[in-house]
């Protein structure tokens, strides 16, 4: 397997969904959308060679790693009994995103839910809060970042790469909302 098809293939295992080419390039950091593709097809044939639980599937364009369809009940299990459920995950990542955050803010952010999914990362040990004014301060905790192997330090600067990566894409959703809001506005 050449270099492209370990990059093409650690950016599909790390991502777990479906990605077109052109994604895929930039992440992988490879300028050309034809030599991607052309290690996906390979990547594709290798699996469908060895005998391996995993495949990678295409669907309108866009490419996943995943497990073969006669492996899905072994790992639907597994699934169902995570630590935490997808919308805990999420309250918790909007946490480490801004941490320390004002509760307020995170159920200004995630909903009423959000107070539950609280009491969970709270129970778990994920997140430490403090009364503050008429709400609390959350923080994460240690077990956070031994748990996800983060170092404390460098969390801020790995969510400031994913900023960059994303960058051009939230400016444009800003943008885009901002027009909305010019046109509702006017609209009144």
């Amino acid at each position: 397997m050449g270099d492209y098809e370990k990059r093409v293939e650690a950016i599909l295992f790390t991502t777990g969904r479906f990605m077109a080419a052109e994604e895929i390039a930039q992440l992988c950091q490879i300028g050309s959308i034809g030599v991607v593709k052309e290690a996906l097809e390979k990547l594709r044939k290798e699996y469908e060679t060895k005998d391996s639980a995993l495949t990678v599937y295409e669907e309108n364009n866009k490419f996943k790693l995943s497990i073969k369809k006669e492996y899905n009940y072994l790992t639907s299990q597994l699934l169902n009994n995570t630590e935490l459920d997808g919308p805990t995950q999420e309250t918790l990542a909007i946490i480490a995103y801004k941490q320390p955050i004002l509760q307020a803010e995170v159920i200004k952010i995630r909903g009423n839910k959000a107070y539950d999914h609280i009491k969970i990362l709270k129970d778990q040990e994920f997140v430490t809060s403090e009364k503050s004014g008429r709400t609390r301060l959350l923080k994460l905790t240690q077990k956070f970042f031994d748990y996800f192997d983060v170092v404390q330090d460098q969390l801020k600067n790995k969510f400031s790469e994913v900023e960059v990566k994303v960058g051009a894409t939230t400016e444009e959703q800003k943008n885009l909302n901002q027009t909305k809001e010019i046109n509702v506005n006017n609209e009144e």
